[in-house]
């Protein structure tokens, strides 16, 4: 039997072979009877070979230690909720609202503020742990015996667009690979036919695509956006799903563009846009079986989508959301964010704003704590719950409040974090963090040590030196672990 031709005899380069079986929608649009197509066709896949699979970028890798998480599902409150009214129950503000602050402001600030404003939502304690959560959030109050929550959060930014890009990125000066890119970087994925990395309904404000990019990262570990936060999530999709041709016409057609591109990447590092782009095609001729029906929810029983609020037109859009989250999570997809973009910025109209924003993400929330524990998910999946920064205690234009990165509370759930404890603290009227402060390099250390990665060690060479998700900073905070 006559051998298989292999790579070296047709003068082409293995590895950049892996890279070139694709798919994109400007080839589509070749015609469906071209002969040397399907020649091409042919050749190259006689070549496809699982030591070609194994050089995959995108192929899982081992961690630096075992994880206590296997994916991450971030929930991002853009426009930055208020801790005070919210998960951090503050006595003395209740006490002494409409009194000046008893302390110094910070030397910066946002916009001026006059006196402290108490909460107009009652605290009640829940749970065996006896989380204090205020009347905003009814449904997740019942899941705190699950929840570890971070009272002292602390950044360095207070305007969103620095703020969104801290959080995202690390850096809020400096475009660099956001969180979900290091991840996908340092662990790869475990579905080849999704992306690795989504973001559903991003913000294109405040940072915009750089809060998902892979900066100077190889393409590859770009984050996916669907669709966008001006788009109702029953409306947001992966573009350009709908094959234009035959499977085996595109196959043939992305063949024969591996064939054409073999001498251009014969040198690993000789276009790595090139390389990144023959990469994204080939998974967008993968996703085209499994994206679609992971993104339909017509499936899932009623039961289920009145657990998120797909029953009810105020909770729908960000239920949808949610529902959509837990299909890519148990299909493989590595890492999923969710946004509730851009409506927590009450700088006016605290009460009505806040009330309405809760409304909208309470109970979905609480209906995907739930179903993420009874499917058995959320023992390895981290679930973080973030906005860019908190908000002041002190009033600002009478019924308002400002920006406040000094001190804020996020929560974190599943994926081996301490179920039911609450860590660190701000002062007594909510506004600094003042013990077992925790920074956002902090936060993405614990984070990447939850998934198995040394923040230390996750590192990529750029221009000349190591980059980081840290860059030169952040601890693990351990004691966020049972």
């Amino acid at each position: 039997m006559k051998p298989k031709p292999n790579a070296a005899d047709l003068g082409i380069d293995r590895r950049a072979l892996l890279h070139m079986t694709a798919s994109s929608a400007a080839l589509l649009g070749m015609g469906h009877g071209n002969r040397a197509v399907a020649r091409a066709a042919d050749r190259v896949a006689s070549l496809v070979d699982r030591d070609l699979v194994d050089r995959d970028p995108l192929a899982p890798k081992a961690p630096h230690h075992r994880p206590t998480a296997q994916r991450m599902l971030v929930l991002f409150m853009h426009g930055g909720p208020s801790q005070v009214d919210t998960f951090d129950f503050k006595p003395l503000l209740q006490r002494d609202s409409g009194k000046p602050l008893p302390f110094p402001k910070p030397r910066v600030t946002f916009a001026e503020t006059g006196n402290l404003l108490g909460s107009p939502w009652k605290f009640r304690q829940y749970g065996d742990c006896g989380a204090h959560v205020s009347e905003l959030f009814p449904h997740v109050a019942r899941h705190v015996d699950d929840l570890c929550f971070v009272k002292s959060m602390h950044g360095s930014n207070d305007a969103h667009g620095g703020a969104l890009l801290k959080i995202h990125t690390g850096s809020d000066t400096f475009v660099r690979p956001s969180m979900g890119s290091w991840l996908l970087y340092g662990l790869g994925s475990t579905n080849p036919n999704l992306p690795g990395y989504l973001t559903i309904c991003p913000t294109l404000g405040h940072g915009g695509v750089n809060n998902w990019s892979s900066a100077f990262l190889p393409g590859s570990f770009q984050g996916v956006p669907l669709g966008n936060a001006s788009v109702p999530a029953s409306r947001a999709t992966i573009g350009h799903l709908e094959p234009a041709r035959s499977r085996r016409v595109q196959r043939a057609q992305l063949d024969l563009l591996a064939e054409l591109n073999a001498r251009s990447l014969e040198d690993a590092q000789a276009d790595a846009a090139l390389r990144a782009r023959l990469e994204s095609f080939e998974l967008a001729y993968r996703m085209q079986d499994e994206a679609p029906e992971a993104m339909d929810l017509a499936g899932e029983s009623a039961a289920t989508q009145a657990l998120y609020g797909l029953d009810d037109a105020k909770t729908e859009n960000f239920g949808r959301q949610c529902l959509m989250a837990r299909r890519f999570l148990e299909r493989g997809v590595r890492f999923v964010q969710c946004s509730h973009s851009y409506k927590w910025d009450q700088h006016g109209d605290l009460k009505n704003g806040h009330e309405s924003n809760a409304r909208e993400v309470d109970k979905p929330i609480a209906g995907l704590l739930h179903d993420l524990k009874v499917r058995g998910l959320l023992d390895d999946t981290l679930v973080l719950w973030i906005g860019e920064f908190g908000r002041t205690p002190v009033a600002q234009g009478g019924n308002g409040r400002d920006h406040n990165p000094h001190g804020f509370t996020v929560w974190m759930a599943g994926g081996g974090v301490r179920p039911g404890f609450s860590y660190g603290e701000t002062d007594d009227y909510g506004y600094y963090a003042v013990r077992d402060k925790v920074h956002v390099h902090d936060l993405h250390a614990t984070i990447l040590w939850a998934l198995g990665l040394d923040h230390e060690r996750l590192t990529y060479r750029y221009a000349g030196r190591d980059f980081r998700l840290t860059d030169v900073h952040g601890r693990v905070v351990h004691e966020l672990f049972a």
